[in-house]
């Protein structure tokens, strides 16, 4: 307890008051500042004016009785204080009535003595200590289990800091509440702040000081959170560690939880400090069960995308076969029943039939393994030094004899495509879905115009044809895999070459356009850096 005890005595008779002060003051263990008012209305307005730890009171008094001022001054005041009643002649009713209403003890003035009067003060102060601080410990256990619900009411962790700064700045009456995150690859950051303006540049030169902090080293909390303050030039901010545990490993450090007063006198009680660090370690229960459950979400929707895909894969293949797989037996049939009554021409127009078939199949069994490589992150570079010009020729020749010939094509390269750090199975792909595309979308007879040229610093690729188009509505999931147009009517497709076609361009590090107008064709532009033989860009 504080040494020093504001005492107020409501007493109407001066000699009275004057005995008591001089027994109290007499106290070899506690020393008192000793107030008085002889009426209860003077008594009430002191008060109201300055608190007491204890009150003297007088049972009777000319304005009202003691009783009467005990409940004026727990409902006008709301004032929880310790209060010693005082009367001339002993009354077992009157002391009932008084212990009920709170009073801490009750004494006879004709009886009173020095020793008496001076034990009964300090036990009721200690007792009024211990009661306030039992009120205190429950009141803020209760604080922080009803912030603690609030800030975990939401499993979103944006929501979370949001609530967690709101409340914790309205629990502690501060000016300002901060959550800074440790994040490895860019250092600190304000992800939650109570207040309009930022310190985020303050923080985070001194977060840098520590960078290990958020790469998994156990940082020295004590020293950090001791030395934080000093970097807002104020002793008034208090700050806490946030950390998360995962799997019952050693707790790893998120970010801090940050008080701040602007007054630099303020300082920080026990009581405060412990809030603090409890709300901290709700904060973060708060944040990893959002993390979780983010994760787990993230983890049904890979599967159910994944279900989709095979789905997806399971329909194309059953569709896409069909078709080949019947031309393939018919062909295989009238050359097994009829090999000696058909010519050599005819022979090889079915064996040409079925190779053709064989190829568009082992084209779409090719595709089919791209787009599950490329949803399961499982693409993979291999690159080496190609030359571009012959693998864009290779591809345009093997579309246009899968396509008969029906189209007029034009081929234009220039600069120098002989070096190109690349990987040739993806990027043959990529010619070759292009230009299959250009070639499918195009009536018969149509021109495609297929360029390629070498920068200082990129390859620039187009593909361009005079077909039917690609309405606006459909442009932006051309580039997901099973996307068509909405109107391909009876073209038949897989809806994989512009998917494929993106993910192996991504691969390189390059970038994959599309320009088209409904009737009028459309145009495929794709861009690759340039790279050394160590895959660095020029």
């Amino acid at each position: 307890m504080p040494n020093a005890q504001t005492l107020l005595i409501v007493d109407d008779c001066p000699e009275d008051r004057k005995i008591y002060r001089r027994y109290l003051l007499k106290d070899p263990r506690q020393s008192y500042q000793i107030l008085e008012a002889d009426s209860a209305k003077d008594g009430l307005a002191i008060y109201q004016e300055k608190y007491c730890d204890l009150i003297l009171l007088d049972f009777y008094l000319p304005d009202m009785s003691g009783l009467d001022f005990l409940e004026k001054l727990e409902l006008e005041l709301a004032a929880p204080t310790a209060v010693i009643m005082l009367t001339g002649q002993g009354n077992e009713g009157i002391a009932v009535q008084a212990m009920k209403q709170g009073v801490r003890d009750y004494l006879v003035k004709q009886y009173l003595k020095p020793d008496v009067l001076q034990l009964a003060v300090r036990n009721a102060l200690n007792q009024s200590y211990l009661h306030t601080e039992l009120y205190k410990t429950r009141e803020r256990q209760r604080l922080i289990t009803t912030t603690a619900l609030r800030i975990r009411q939401s499993l979103n962790v944006e929501q979370i800091l949001h609530t967690a700064v709101v409340e914790v700045h309205q629990l502690l009456r501060c000016d300002r509440v901060m959550v800074c995150q440790f994040i490895p690859t860019q250092g600190s950051q304000i992800v939650a702040d109570s207040a309009k303006s930022s310190c985020e540049l303050e923080i985070g030169n001194f977060i840098r000081e520590y960078p290990q902090i958020g790469s998994g080293y156990e940082a020295n909390w004590s020293e950090i959170c001791d030395r934080l303050p000093e970097k807002f030039q104020s002793p008034a901010s208090l700050v806490v560690p946030i950390q998360l545990s995962y799997n019952y490993t050693n707790p790893q450090p998120w970010g801090l939880l940050i008080a701040h007063h602007s007054t630099s006198e303020w300082q920080w009680q026990p009581d405060e400090v412990e809030i603090l660090q409890q709300l901290a370690v709700q904060l973060a229960i708060a944040i990893q069960q959002a993390e979780l459950l983010s994760q787990t979400q993230a983890a049904l929707a890979a599967e159910k995308q994944l279900n989709a895909l095979k789905s997806q894969i399971i329909a194309t293949v059953s569709h896409e076969y069909r078709t080949p797989l019947a031309a393939i037996l018919a062909s295989a049939s009238t050359l097994k029943q009829n090999s000696t009554l058909l010519h050599q021409k005819q022979q090889q127009r079915f064996l040409q039939l079925i190779e053709d078939k064989a190829r568009h199949m082992a084209k779409l069994v090719d595709d089919l393994l791209s787009v599950n490589q490329s949803e399961s992150g499982k693409m993979q570079l291999q690159p080496m030094l190609l030359d571009l010009k012959q693998l864009c020729s290779e591809s345009l020749a093997e579309q246009k004899q899968l396509a008969s010939d029906r189209h007029h094509s034009i081929f234009q390269a220039t600069g120098d495509l002989q070096n190109f750090w690349g990987d040739r199975r993806l990027l043959r792909q990529t010619f070759s879905n292009l230009i299959s595309n250009a070639i499918k979308y195009s009536p018969q007879g149509g021109c495609i115009k297929v360029d390629l040229k070498a920068t200082d610093a990129q390859i620039i690729f187009s593909v361009k044809d005079e077909g039917i188009g690609i309405p606006a509505a459909d442009r932006a999931n051309l580039f997901k895999s099973f996307s068509r147009g909405s109107n391909v009517d009876t073209i038949p497709g897989t809806g994989l070459g512009l998917a494929i076609a993106k993910a192996c361009i991504d691969l390189h590090g390059g970038e994959i356009s599309l320009e088209s107008e409904v009737g009028q064709g459309t145009e495929v532009t794709v861009i690759l850096p340039l790279r050394k033989g160590n895959g660095e860009k020029l």
